[in-house]
């Protein structure tokens, strides 16, 4: 875990819509991931992936996603 007092930014609605529409992830999933990494203050995609809520495939997913918009 990184120890920082800098909180990082909110996943965007659009993440968010990604994650749920394109990947195929449950919204009470996403709600579960949004509250770690706030808790956490990682990026979402990351704490999802620890948790085991993404796979390794859909992380390179969401990752090129994120990269490209």
């Amino acid at each position: 875990m990184i120890n920082t007092t800098k909180p990082i930014n909110p996943p965007t609605d659009e993440l968010c819509d990604f994650i749920v529409n394109k990947i195929g992830i449950s919204r009470s999933a996403l709600e579960l991931g949004i509250k770690r990494s706030n808790l956490e203050n990682s990026p979402l995609p990351v704490v999802m992936r620890s948790y085991g809520l993404l796979t390794l495939a859909q992380l390179n997913e969401i990752l090129i996603w994120q990269k490209d918009n």
